[in-house]
């Protein structure tokens, strides 16, 4: 579904035709990146367009367009920020003004058609996570990028896995100063209230694209994989312990990676004490971040194990400069993606994989069953749905009860149904 609805000659905040450059844009050297916003809420406008605005005061970009379903607020939004265009319909949008970069900051059932658009446009895309709701929507994606000809790509907006603590902690396991990797664990535990499902696309397969596990511990999970590499299995549990929602509101799942390293993996919105963690144990040092919506130098800590002499251990701390995690770091990283023609982090098979881990942790609780990397492909019920037609998960089927915390197929405790 794109934002197509059009605007009344009254109340159009969009500029003619012939206002507006009617070929397509030029080479990036020598010139900035020209990015439009998709979604002005508070993503849109909270974290994109101060991350666009910073890297224009280096002289990278530049916002050449909004676009909102809601008139009125697109055009409020414009004027406040110095955005030349404004719109409510993405299609004419992506005609008129030709943007080299399109962020996307509307809900995950939106995702898939617009970042399509844009591509099929010759627009970059950075998507806000999730990317879109399902594996075949995520391969839909990427068949319309342009792998062939250096471009464009569509990049998950992954902002963990940025700045100087990631950079530090990555290298050093790349480069085996550390030891194997042995034993992680990896936790998004934060609490969300009624309220906050009171949304209506939130809760929801169909738009949500799943629970904590695709909307909140995406992020950690992502992170864990970008420093430990590609997982080869997952064995899950899921619950619906106290919302009143299709999708569920914790899992837990134990991960082993190609490298042999296990992990746990635990995603909740039921905790008051709220935390993101990720904890690797190697064989000469634990590394631990310990955060909530984002990292600095500061929250990371590396503990040698006995022995360890002092030059080591010293070398293993020094993170230096501190760049924090950010949406300004990764876009930073983006547009030097884009000035290379290089495939960007966090798209392709890179950004795929978090997905996968995601859909397998879905299959392996609802099913009751061990599920391995690369076995949810076309024909898999998970590859087009996360609840895969579960009974007891899938909109209009018998919902799993509160009380029961099933996460396996045909669940003993059942309440009434959720309708399609």
């Amino acid at each position: 579904m794109l934002i197509t609805s059009m605007p009344t000659p009254s109340n159009d905040p969009s500029p003619t035709p012939d206002q507006l450059p009617n070929n397509a844009p030029a080479p990036l050297a020598g010139r900035r990146v020209r990015a439009a916003i998709i979604g002005i809420g508070a993503i849109g406008g909270g974290s994109h367009l101060p991350a666009l605005a910073r890297l224009a005061e280096e002289g990278e970009t530049e916002v050449v367009a909004a676009v909102d379903i809601d008139a009125d607020a697109v055009a409020k939004f414009c004027a406040e920020h110095g955005i030349p265009h404004g719109y409510t319909d993405l299609d004419r949008m992506l005609a008129e003004v030709r943007p080299d970069l399109v962020s996307i900051c509307t809900p995950p059932t939106l995702h898939r058609d617009q970042t399509v658009a844009a591509l099929r446009a010759g627009a970059w895309v950075w998507c806000e996570k999730p990317p879109v709701p399902t594996l075949a929507d995520f391969d839909a994606v990427e068949a319309e990028e342009g792998a062939e000809t250096g471009g464009p790509y569509a990049s998950i907006v992954f902002q963990h896995r940025f700045g100087s603590g990631a950079r530090h902690v990555r290298k050093l396991l790349a480069e085996g100063s550390l030891g194997r990797p042995l034993v992680a664990h990896c936790q998004t535990t934060w609490y969300r209230d009624t309220a906050y499902y009171a949304v209506p696309w939130r809760g929801r397969w169909a738009t949500e694209g799943g629970g904590p596990a695709m909307g909140h511990g995406i992020h950690q999970m992502d992170l864990l994989l970008d420093l430990l590499g590609p997982w080869s299995e997952v064995r899950a549990m899921a619950g619906r312990l106290v919302h009143d929602v299709e999708t569920e509101d914790v899992s837990t799942a134990l991960v082993r990676f190609e490298s042999g390293a296990l992990a746990t993996v635990v995603n909740s919105v039921l905790s008051p004490d709220e935390v993101s963690r990720i904890r690797v144990d190697c064989e000469r040092a634990t590394v631990e971040l310990t955060h909530l919506y984002g990292h600095s130098n500061a929250d990371w800590s590396v503990t040698p194990a006995p022995g360890t002499s002092d030059a080591d251990a010293a070398a293993w701390r020094d993170f230096g400069e501190d760049v924090p995690s950010s949406h300004v770091a990764q876009l930073r990283e983006l547009v030097a993606s884009m000035r290379a023609g290089e495939r960007p982090c966090s798209s392709g098979a890179d950004g795929r994989m978090s997905l996968e881990l995601i859909a397998a942790l879905y299959k392996s609780a609802f099913t009751d069953a061990t599920v391995r990397r690369g076995e949810i492909g076309p024909g898999d019920p998970f590859h087009t749905a996360m609840h895969g037609g579960a009974p007891g998960w899938a909109p209009g089927t018998a919902q799993v009860s509160a009380g029961a915390g099933s996460g396996a197929a045909n669940p003993a405790g059942t309440s009434e149904e959720i309708s399609a």
